[in-house]
């Protein structure tokens, strides 16, 4: 199991104080990275590591926005500080609003575009010469279900996620030469405060239990075992790929 030991490298998770980056920042830590959770609130943060800390894991966290670039290149520079480097990202921030295409704003599309692609995009473009640097990176980006199937509720939402998945390859082609693999987890649907209005919708809750063939939905931490694979050296030949962690949601 050596090929999985992330011992001796440093993550930086955004969005990592809750929900499935809070799940992969925990499954970081515990396969030895050190890591830094990058979140706006910094309660929430600090909150998520010291949970992980008190499990034995390494953790620190940074106040991000991942909108503004001087957050990015903060949290970037204080993962170096902090541990010295850094070779795993995981581009985990994302939102959710949505309306029907015909009624959306324009400022409602930039939020979620923005947000859940924009800022993939410039945090791997930022982190790159710490990756170059260290002589690899591994690259986690999330997308969705949405990645995959097309939404009449959040168009922008869909529309930004299948463009992480088309992103991923881009830069997969571009840094394979710097030994910098990139890749993307697709959750499906799994239990966060982002899907509790799912959840708590009975009918449709119902109607995708009935659909995913393991009949529920996932925890957080399921996505965590996807994360270290891709964070490890055991994947040092798979870059580009898009792995759905769905309980089977995507082939039904």
């Amino acid at each position: 199991m050596a090929t999985f030991d992330l011992n001796g490298r440093t993550a930086l998770v955004t969005g990592g104080n809750g929900g499935i980056g809070l799940g992969i920042a925990e499954a970081l830590a515990e396969a030895g990275a050190s890591v830094m959770i990058a979140g706006r609130d910094e309660e929430k943060n600090e909150r998520a590591s010291n949970e992980i800390n008190r499990n034995g894991g390494q953790c620190r966290s940074v106040r991000c926005d991942v909108g503004e670039l001087e957050d990015i290149d903060a949290a970037i520079a204080e993962t170096i500080n902090a541990f010295g480097g850094l070779q795993i990202l995981v581009n985990n921030a994302g939102i959710a609003a949505g309306e029907s295409p015909e009624n959306m704003s324009d400022a409602i599309w930039d939020s979620v575009v923005d947000t859940n692609l924009r800022s993939v995009f410039r945090f791997s473009r930022q982190a790159f010469e710490a990756m170059k640097q260290a002589g690899f990176g591994k690259i986690i980006n999330i997308g969705s279900m949405y990645s995959l199937f097309g939404s009449a509720q959040v168009p922008n939402y869909a529309a930004s996620k299948g463009g992480v998945v088309q992103l991923t390859k881009s830069l997969a082609v571009a840094w394979a030469p710097h030994r910098i693999e990139v890749n993307c987890i697709l959750p499906g649907w799994i239990t966060t405060d982002m899907t509790r209005p799912a959840i708590d919708n009975e009918p449709f809750h119902q109607q995708i239990v009935q659909r995913t063939p393991a009949g529920r939905f996932g925890e957080p931490d399921e996505c965590g075992g996807a994360a270290v694979f891709f964070a490890s050296s055991a994947s040092d030949f798979v870059t580009g790929q898009s792995l759905a962690v769905c309980g089977g949601f995507s082939i039904a």
